[in-house]
Formats: structure tokens, sequence, C-alpha cells
């Protein structure tokens, strides 16, 4: 057997990396977030309230001795997430890696939801995540290498009821990230998706109680509980590490064996 055969669990080490993660200050953002940084990389938390961000930053750095930055910025705005990628270059020298985790959920029937409700959550999941997979290709194009990981969910794959802009949302990552794998693979970075299934996030708080979340959300899962934070770390880590090196294209599911029935 060649020692090409026998890299083990140093594929996962991060040490020396960069990465932007938005949304990066709470829920699945900032556990990935610290998960990077627990596997040796270097972390941008973007987002838009710069207290909670500075904060969110400072526990990083001082629970992993990690290098840990925040930077506000509004996502849908092209000039703000080309700054973004330009100050995360300006402070590592280079971006190895892009989570796209920030996003909106707004819920309703559909005659309940505006048309200006279901914009917004397209402008945020869906443009927000397409302009900054542009603003850090360049970078990513020059050093022939990189990887992105989008925040899909098992709500791009299957449907729910009073769902219509989130689920159209995730939809739409789930294909442009197919479609940009295709596209950057000969550069050789890597663009992939995380599907999450059910975490109990601040966006899931307001229905964690509910009739509908425990026969249909938590109630849909092989487990029959919600995700635990620390439990999207691992496929952030693998697929952000040189272990991913041949994942191209594909749509990672971490939801408790929703998908699976």
């Amino acid at each position: 057997m060649s020692n090409e055969a026998l890299p083990g669990i140093k594929q996962f080490d991060l040490t020396g990396k960069s990465a932007i993660i938005t949304g990066g200050s709470k829920g699945l953002g900032l556990a990935m977030a610290a998960g990077l940084a627990s596997a040796g990389a270097s972390v941008m938390l973007v987002n838009r309230n710069a207290e909670e961000g500075a904060a969110a930053a400072d526990q990083i750095a001082r629970h992993f001795g990690a290098r840990a930055l925040s930077y506000s910025a509004d996502i849908t705005d092209i000039g703000q997430t080309e700054a973004m990628a330009k100050a995360a270059y300006d402070a590592f020298g280079r971006i190895d890696i892009l989570i796209n985790s920030a996003g909106i959920n707004i819920r309703g029937a559909i005659d309940d939801v505006s048309p200006d409700d279901f914009n917004k959550v397209m402008q945020i999941n869906v443009n927000g995540t397409w302009l900054c997979c542009r603003a850090v290709t360049p970078y990513m194009k020059e050093q022939k290498r990189g990887s992105i990981i989008n925040l899909a969910s098992t709500l791009g794959l299957v449907g729910l009821a009073n769902r219509t802009p989130y689920t159209a949302s995730k939809g739409a990552v789930v294909q442009m990230t197919r479609a940009l794998a295709i596209e950057l693979a000969p550069f050789a970075i890597n663009v992939n998706a995380i599907c999450p299934g059910p975490f109990l996030t601040e966006m899931n708080i307001p229905i964690a109680h509910t009739d509908e979340a425990k026969n249909f959300v938590v109630g849909a899962t092989v487990l029959g509980r919600w995700g635990e934070l620390r439990e999207i770390q691992g496929a952030a880590i693998f697929l952000a590490s040189d272990a991913a090196s041949y994942m191209v294209g594909s749509m990672l599911t971490v939801d408790g064996g929703w998908t699976a029935k």
C-alpha cells in the first residue's frame, strides 16, 4: 500500500487556511466557524451586527487560540461583498474557504405571505449567496484552490407546507451549487452544499414547541429530535478540508434521517 493511502486524520487539518463565514455570529454559522477554528483555520465572521460579530470572534479567539475577525456587511450588496472578500484577503493573504450560512426564513401560507416577504427571503438566501460566491471566486482562481460551502437545506430537497419562500430559495441554492461546482472544478475550487435538517437555532425557536414542529419537523426525522449545533461542525470541517477533495457538487445532508424516509 502506498503512503498516499495513509494520510489519516491529517486530511482534516485546516492549519494555515483562512475562511469567510457569513451569518457567522450566531446559530449554525457560529458553530461552523468554531469548528473550522478548532481544526486550525483563521476565520472571518461576516454579519450585520458589528457588536454581536465582535463578541463572537473574541469568543472563538479566546477558546481556540485561533485568529478570528469580525466584518460587517450586507451580503445583498455587490459592493459590500467585494469589499468583504478584499478585507479577508488583506487580513489573511488568501481565501481558502467560504461558507455561505447567512439566511432567513419567513413562514406562512401562500395567501398570507406578501410578495415583499418572498422577495426578501430570495434576496438574502439566493442573491446573497451568489454575490458572496462571486466575490471570492477571483481570489480562489488566482491561488488555484478553494472550497465553497453553501448552506442549502433538507427543504431544498423535499417540500413542506407554508414554506414557499424558504423552500424556493433553498432549492435555488441546491441548483446554484451544482452549476457553480461544474464551472469552478477546472480551477480546483470545490463547491458543495450542506443540507441541514431541523436544528434549534434562533430562526426555529418561534416554532420549537408548536404542534407543527412536533408533527412535521422533528417528527419527520428518524432520530425524533432537533439537531444540536455541534452536530453541524463535522460536515463543515470535512467539506473545507483536503479530505473532501473528491467532493464536487454534492449535497451533504445532516438531517437526523429526514430525507432517509
